[in-house]
């Protein structure tokens, strides 16, 4: 039998929880019926116009909202593959090295970037990229003449992609880490014995038994196609890159708190989510058919 008592405690406990879910989750979904208003600040939800479907119409007969869309299947997709592949391989060699006791020390410098803002790293990373950084310091080293990188349209999505994997590579690898601790090390031993080396053990030993776990991180990274990062992108980007680096988030942004056109920001925030959850849910059951995972 519980006691009430303490049942009254876990309650207390969870309530900052539920009060921020509510205030700052439940709450603002109120605002979707923006989506389908002329909306005026001055009437507010209740009083403006009813507008039906005109701002999703709208949405679609603009020019850039497909290279906006684009851009934000691109990013967030390299980002997916990159975030998956490079903590498996991280993760891999980690577990393969010889000297046990630089583990923890690797583990720990690697995590390091994870804990820091975009705010923080943004200006590190536009720091050593910049056009007197170290980065062109050394190219000119070599008689290359410096480069605008944060600059050229054609090199930001790389970029982007390549610090948000440098910076969740060390993170991302526990899992993997903890998956390879559930491989029975009798297999390895009875491998070796056999003749086989690290590469052999690797294909026939390592990866089938994490296999579970990669198909699982895969499926369920779907929901995040149309996550390409706002915090990110928001301080890395300028308009010089926007042809190439401006996501849903960053339109949305712009539409709606500088250009002030509320309904049509809206508009194209509320198809973003309803898009991230048919996804999510899509990926849920895949997760479930392939590798028995359930969250409900």
């Amino acid at each position: 039998m519980y006691n009430k008592r303490f049942l009254k405690h876990y309650w207390l406990m969870m309530a900052p929880g539920y009060i921020w879910l509510i205030l700052f989750s439940i709450v603002p979904m109120f605002g979707i019926i923006m989506a389908f208003q002329d909306f005026n600040p001055g009437l507010g939800i209740l009083k403006s116009p009813w507008a039906g479907l005109e701002n999703f119409q709208y949405m679609f007969s603009i020019g850039d909202i497909k290279q906006v869309f684009l851009n934000t299947i691109i990013i967030a997709v390299g980002k997916m593959a990159g975030n998956l592949i490079v903590p498996l391989i991280f993760a891999i060699l980690l577990n393969e090295l010889a000297v046990k006791k630089l583990i923890r020390p690797i583990q720990t410098l690697v995590y390091l970037p994870y804990f820091l803002s975009w705010v923080i790293l943004a200006n590190i990373i536009l720091t050593i990229f910049g056009y007197n950084g170290p980065v062109n310091n050394l190219l000119q080293i070599f008689g290359i003449d410096p480069v605008l990188f944060f600059g050229k349209a054609d090199m930001f999505r790389p970029l982007v992609i390549g610090t948000d994997i440098w910076k969740g590579f060390g993170y991302n690898a526990v899992i993997y880490l903890a998956a390879l601790t559930g491989i029975d090390p009798a297999l390895h031993e009875a491998a070796a014995i056999d003749g086989a080396g690290r590469f052999k053990r690797l294909l026939h030993i390592t990866l089938p038994g994490i296999s579970s776990t990669i198909i699982l991180l895969a499926i369920l990274s779907l929901g995040n196609v149309l996550n390409a990062g706002f915090d990110q992108i928001f301080n890395l980007y300028n308009p010089l890159v926007y042809s190439t680096g401006d996501i849903i988030d960053t339109w949305v942004y712009r539409a709606g708190l500088v250009d002030l056109q509320f309904s049509l920001a809206t508009a194209v925030g509320l198809l973003k989510s309803v898009v991230s959850f048919i996804l999510i849910t899509v990926s849920y059951f895949m997760a479930d058919r392939f590798t028995g995972y359930k969250i409900f």
